[in-house]
């Protein structure tokens, strides 16, 4: 049986904040982060210390803790995402989850009519860079066959789609089946996106 606490928290709507500084150098930028978070009354705050190139733990810990109704709140765009793409890719994650995405610096929030034309602005954006990485990925392979020197492309991480439908049949998150199957995260949003596989919601969550 859930506790009375945890069965109060089932329907309230909780704002979970998310900080992150390049280096364990920078406390303070940490500390001013986390205290803005919990002005706009994030009561639950995840922190990392990494570079944005670098694995963050703590982003996936924030994004597996949401629940639906939830809100995701980083004081900069920088400091969640490391491009455009990257941003939109923690947007579908986050909204997988039944929760939405506010951005403090800009007023982003993807729960407003005036946030979802945010997003799809940058998503413009962000196709337009991609289709230029894609254009200059096929002038390289053409460039390549033409010297002998293309191999063709490795295995993908979609390879593995199957393992990856399999373990969330079995009640693996995210995170985990990502870890059990050295891939990214992504990798595995992507997969449930294509085979169009839906989480189960969990009960509760831990306080």
């Amino acid at each position: 049986m859930l506790s009375k606490k945890s069965q109060r928290r089932r329907g309230s709507r909780v704002l979970v904040g998310y900080a992150r500084t390049s280096t364990v150098d920078q406390d303070a930028g940490c500390e001013a982060q986390q205290r803005d978070l919990k002005a706009a009354g994030c009561t639950k705050i995840f922190a990392d210390q990494v570079s944005s190139v670098a694995q963050r733990a703590q982003l996936n810990a924030a994004i597996d803790y949401l629940r639906a109704g939830d809100v995701l709140v980083a004081t900069k765009l920088d400091r969640l995402a490391r491009s455009m793409r990257d941003l939109l890719q923690v947007v579908d994650e986050v909204k997988e989850k039944g929760a939405s995405l506010r951005i403090l610096g800009i007023g982003l929030d993807t729960d407003t009519a005036t946030g979802t034309m945010m997003l799809q602005v940058l998503g413009a954006v962000a196709e337009h860079e991609r289709s230029l990485m894609l254009e200059r990925q096929r002038e390289g392979i053409a460039k390549a066959k033409a010297e002998g020197k293309f191999k063709g492309r490795a295995r993908t991480a979609m390879a593995k789609a199957g393992e990856v439908e399999a373990l969330l049949a079995k009640g693996v998150n995210p995170t985990d089946v990502a870890r059990k199957l050295g891939i990214g995260r992504s990798s595995v949003y992507r997969a449930m996106k294509e085979r169009k596989i839906k989480r189960q919601p969990t009960a509760y969550r831990p306080i």
